[in-house]
């Protein structure tokens, strides 16, 4: 199999962001007036869009107070929260690497339209990605649609494109779509977890990834000689 579209998620792959996404979560629940979750309840749900989020740490809430925590959420990580979230070691250098050898470059993440453009913006990053999908413009992960709507307006087909995070979300909407997966390990889920979801591999760095993607064409033109 050889990739052409490399569609990566943003929080805990490309971004060191879990500590303030995390606060964000556990201020906007006390803004509310509401008990906050576990600071590992709040890590386990990054990846999912806001909506989905709201629902799994505050499942008896009707619609109206799950808006309000998570307009206090917006408000947190938009404006309020000057906690730092840097890219991973690697990140620039890995993207710009794997634009110049030809791959075509998408995002596909649980942020929204206005955070992943503010994140673009605060990074420079912008320029190195063909399309983007956030979770408030189509349907959050694991639902395919994400994927399904990066590969239609790319024009490739599921046998090329490779689906790269670190949550199982990732991993499952990558599998619904029918495209490969890569996790990596460094990020919110554990390797053990992402595992058990049945990805190609699960790499230990971003600057791991073209060696990785390098080894599995030169396998895969060896198989097409014999």
């Amino acid at each position: 199999m050889s990739f052409a579209l490399l569609c990566f998620d943003w929080d805990g792959t490309l971004m060191d962001s879990q500590v303030r996404i995390v606060n964000c979560l556990l201020g906007a629940f006390i803004d509310a007036g509401q008990p906050p979750p576990s600071r590992a309840a709040a890590a386990d749900i990054i990846g999912l869009g806001l909506d989905e989020a709201m629902a799994r740490l505050w499942p008896t809430a009707d619609a109206a107070q799950r808006r309000l925590v998570a307009g206090h959420y917006r408000q947190r990580f938009l404006f309020a929260d000057q906690t730092p979230a840097a890219l991973f070691p690697g990140a620039r250098e890995t993207l710009e690497q794997l634009r110049a050898q030809g791959y075509l470059l998408a995002v596909a993440t649980g942020k929204s339209r206005r955070g992943l453009d503010l994140s673009l913006a605060e990074t420079g990053l912008a320029g190195l990605f063909e399309a983007t999908r956030c979770a408030d413009e189509t349907a959050s992960k694991p639902d395919p649609l994400m994927l399904l709507e990066l590969m239609d307006e790319l024009d490739v087909e599921p046998a090329q494109t490779l689906m790269i995070g670190d949550t199982e979300y990732d991993l499952h909407m990558a599998a619904n779509a029918r495209v490969g997966a890569l996790a990596v390990c460094y990020g919110v889920h554990t390797p053990e977890r992402l595992l058990a979801c049945g990805p190609l591999a699960c790499v230990q760095s971003l600057a791991a990834i073209p060696d990785w993607l390098a080894t599995r064409s030169h396998a895969a033109d060896r198989r097409l000689r014999t």
